[in-house]
């Protein structure tokens, strides 16, 4: 499973936690190939990466191409998002940085 932690940064809190650094990906260029769906009640990013990535822990790769950075997963009703298809490219490139 492709993870957004794979290959990040860590370090040891003083209570023995690990932490991971954070990293974002810097773009997520647009192609014809990209999908853009309008949101609909009770979608989320990660239930949609489950739709069209069949991984919804790709949630990531959806807030990405969408300059989404806050921390909830919701969409609001009626949000136009860009789906990219190619999500094995965008993986690939990611570990590659």
């Amino acid at each position: 499973m492709a993870s957004r932690y794979e290959n990040n940064e860590t370090y040891k809190t003083d209570d023995n936690r690990t932490v991971y650094n954070t990293r974002i990906y810097p773009n997520i260029p647009k192609k014809n190939s990209d999908i853009y769906v309008v949101s609909q009640t009770g979608d989320r990013l990660d239930s949609l990466a489950n739709q069209f990535y069949s991984n919804s822990s790709l949630w990531w790769i959806i807030a990405t191409a969408n300059n989404i950075h806050d921390a909830s997963l919701s969409v609001t009703d009626g949000t136009v998002l860009r789906i990219p298809i190619d999500h094995n490219e965008i993986i690939n490139n990611f570990r590659n940085k």
